[in-house]
């Protein structure tokens, strides 16, 4: 009886050991499942943006100037739910010029640089944007006259005001996203050639359509 018990014992030990050398049928480990960070409009974001822009100066002897921007924006965005606001700035120059012929001589006027600084809100379905805006504009302008008797005057005027629009902007990726707005820029009256005898107060508004490309950080 104890053989016979011993020899059940021996085979156990036998049996587990062969056991323990057999290649185990275990698969590796599951990695964690990697998820891509959920989008949001929050952050920097700094890009370039070009278009055209249509000044009107109202019934004077100087011509509605008329042409193509291109500069650079930077801005910052909050978002809280749906609701995304922010702020932005943008520096564009100007290929905005015209020339007009008037009963004395010649003209050209020119907006040279733009600049906005402006508040944005806007409403956001997932990687879509509508957007209103309004703040500070600034444009730098050039008057120029030649007359029939020779005479020649030049004034370069900095010209202060405001900017309201709208626009639309989406996301193609989580960092690169794409934009186009209208933005209306009503500037103060600036008199032009004072002291001559053409000199001439007008007013200023200009129309800027525009595209732009961002990075968002």
């Amino acid at each position: 009886m104890k053989s016979l018990f011993l020899g059940l014992l021996l085979s156990g030990v036998a049996a587990s050991a062969f056991a323990a050398d057999l290649p185990t049928r275990k698969g590796a480990p599951m990695a964690p499942p990697v998820y891509a960070p959920a989008f949001t409009w929050g952050g920097l974001y700094v890009g370039i943006n070009g278009g055209y822009a249509y000044g009107n100066v109202g019934n004077t002897f100087l011509a509605n100037p008329e042409g193509g921007v291109i500069g650079g924006t930077v801005g910052y965005n909050w978002q809280m739910g749906q609701v995304v606001f922010g702020a932005e700035g943008d520096f564009d120059y100007g290929f905005t010029k015209r020339s007009n012929n008037f009963f004395a001589g010649s003209n050209t006027y020119k907006v040279n640089w733009i600049t906005t600084e402006r508040l944005r809100l806007g409403y956001a379905w997932d990687r879509a944007l509508l957007y209103v805006t309004g703040g500070y504009a600034g444009v730098d302008t050039k008057a120029t006259a030649a007359l029939n008797n020779g005479a020649n005057f030049e004034q370069t005027t900095w010209r202060h005001g405001g900017s309201i629009g709208a626009g639309v902007e989406y996301a193609f990726t989580n960092n690169i996203t794409a934009k186009a707005e209208y933005l209306w820029l009503p500037m103060q009256d600036k008199t032009y050639f004072g002291g001559t005898g053409f000199a001439e107060t007008n007013k200023l508004d200009i129309s800027l359509f525009r595209v732009g490309l961002n990075y968002k950080f």
